[in-house]
């Protein structure tokens, strides 16, 4: 009967394997389970947590990519249209994977990166995810203080007992410790295993976080783990400059932005074009300093990001994602890194004609944001020098970069 069945399904067809952003979000799903599962049940320590992670995250292949879709939330949520845009959106750089991942990936993206590096590490996976996921500085710290203090006092008191013992229904520990995410994790990874014991004097049983007694010939790995917890920062993702070179073109200082670069909602986007028309009437009418500065200060409110466009002297054109609130450095920085001749001294002309000269002035101080389009000039000594040597001045620009040259329209 059973091969009557089979003969009747026909041939399977072969499965394809999820692919690798779908392997990492299951993965991490996995983990996150593991994680939770943990809370709730006793422990062997930080070789059973490791060991369980490494086991779920191998398993990640048998999941379907829908398993993927359905972590990442509902699919029919209404999408930006950015085929016309100057740029496709905001980016960011992921420190723990090296991927680029657009602004509204990054917390999820880091979150899953963290998650996956239990593998490998519980105990820097579990400090990053202490100051990463939590985001009430105050609570961090005080979290953080009082996992150190336990450890304190294990190493400074190895021989007693009730120093290696954290009872979980304490007053401190529930209102410091338990909520936080990432704190049952560090004390499981650094050797704690949740147990239930009889307390002295009561006859119900209570849970306790118990130090394993082989980790008292490791204090000092103890010691330098509370140092890192004390002090580690967020996992944050660094802005991705996205860097683009563009042949010489009338379209340079034509700027269409994704709703990414603005502190707007896309209905409020709209409102804002509509009443452009409005803001032209208000600037031709008399208005104190005061109004006006009020004003201003409300328009900076507006912007997260600036498009930055500097034309060189050739015309070609540099293209970057800068914050704007970054400093007028950060570009000239920007600039030199993609020199062939990195040390050459430029000035810079913002649209008005107005040099740069303050490094310390932020874009948005400067009317440089939500986009502009700068104009580079060489130093006229130095090119003079560089000719009298018989060097040339064209080309100034890396060859990696212009062998990807693009072109506006």
């Amino acid at each position: 009967r059973k091969s009557i069945e089979n003969k009747s399904k026909g041939p399977e067809k072969p499965r394809r394997p999820p692919a690798e952003e779908a392997q990492m979000a299951a993965a991490a799903a996995l983990t996150r389970l593991e994680i939770k599962q943990h809370r709730g049940r006793s422990t062997t320590g930080s070789s059973s947590l490791r060991n369980e992670v490494k086991k779920e995250l191998t398993a990640e292949a048998a999941f379907p990519e829908a398993q993927t879709r359905n972590n990442q939330g509902p699919s029919n949520a209404v999408k930006e249209d950015r085929s016309s845009f100057s740029v496709t959106g905001v980016y960011f750089i992921c420190p723990l994977t090296n991927a680029s991942i657009s602004k509204s990936e990054r917390d999820s993206h880091i979150k899953e990166a963290i998650l996956m590096k239990f593998a490998d590490d519980p105990v820097r996976a579990s400090i990053m995810m202490i100051h990463t996921f939590n985001k009430d500085k105050e609570k961090i710290k005080i979290a953080c203080e009082t996992l150190g203090k336990y450890i304190d006092n294990i190493c400074n008191n190895p021989s007693e007992e009730k120093y290696r013992k954290i009872k979980l229904q304490n007053k401190i520990f529930q209102e410091r410790i338990s909520e936080l995410e990432g704190t049952h994790e560090f004390l499981q990874s650094v050797g704690f295993e949740r147990k239930t014991l009889q307390v002295a004097g009561q006859e119900n049983e209570e849970d306790f976080y118990v130090l394993n007694e082989e980790f008292l010939n490791t204090l000092e790995e103890l010691r330098q783990y509370k140092s890192e917890l004390l002090s580690a920062e967020p996992v944050r993702a660094q802005l991705d400059r996205r860097i683009q070179i563009f042949r010489p073109s009338p379209q340079a200082a034509k700027f269409e932005l994704p709703s990414d670069f603005y502190n707007l909602t896309a209905d409020e986007i709209k409102r804002e074009q509509l009443m452009r028309s409005e803001a032209v009437d208000r600037m031709t009418k008399l208005r104190t300093k005061a109004m006006r500065e009020r004003d201003e200060q409300r328009e900076l409110k507006k912007y997260n990001y600036t498009l930055l466009r500097v034309r060189f002297p050739d015309g070609y054109v540099l293209q970057g994602t800068f914050y704007a609130r970054e400093r007028v450095l950060a570009l000239r920085e920007f600039i030199h890194s993609v020199l062939e001749r990195d040390w050459i001294p430029f000035e810079l002309m913002a649209p008005g004609g107005q040099k740069l000269k303050d490094e310390s002035a932020m874009f948005i101080e400067v009317g440089l944001v939500p986009a502009a389009l700068l104009t580079l000039t060489w130093d006229a000594e130095v090119l003079a020098n560089l000719e009298a040597a018989g060097q040339s001045h064209t080309n100034m620009l890396k060859q990696e970069l212009l062998s990807d040259i693009q072109t506006l329209v």
